[in-house]
């Protein structure tokens, strides 16, 4: 049988698409490979944006802001002096941006004012913190982004 240029390159893209082929298969059917989403429901939460605006808000126009910060204890989330911190409600989420398994929601409860996650909770690297919180009817939203 003789090859010809036509056959030859009919053989070539052949070659080629079953090439990319088995590496498609190999990475969707293997669960070395994390195919995961940033956040489950995302198209839910993209339906919320203008909500969220309106809470950053509201969260930036307090005259003490929401304080996110880093401590060998954790992460600590220190909450206006000027508010009741029995009446504050809501919840602390943590995402880890490479690994969805490590994401995780606190609620909040204070005593005070601050609200700890302790170290033991967190492993090292990037966490973006979203805090969303209720005072009195009115909803805050403060974000913050904290390598640990």
């Amino acid at each position: 049988m003789k090859i010809n240029w036509g056959k030859g390159i009919v053989i070539a893209f052949a070659l080629f698409m079953s090439f990319i082929l088995y590496f498609v298969f190999k990475v969707q059917s293997n669960d070395k490979y994390n195919n995961e989403l940033v956040t489950q429901e995302y198209y839910k939460k993209e339906k919320l944006v203008q909500q969220n605006i309106e809470s950053t808000e509201n969260a930036n126009s307090l005259s003490e802001k929401v304080l996110i910060a880093k401590t060998e204890n954790g992460i600590v989330v220190r909450f206006p002096k000027t508010l009741n911190p029995a009446l504050i409600q809501g919840k602390v989420s943590l995402y880890r941006p490479s690994n969805q398994k490590l994401d995780f929601d606190t609620p909040i409860s204070l005593s005070g004012f601050d609200l700890l996650i302790p170290k033991n909770n967190l492993v090292g690297g990037l966490w973006d913190i979203i805090v969303a919180w209720e005072y009195e009817g009115k909803t805050y939203l403060n974000k913050e982004e904290i390598y640990f």
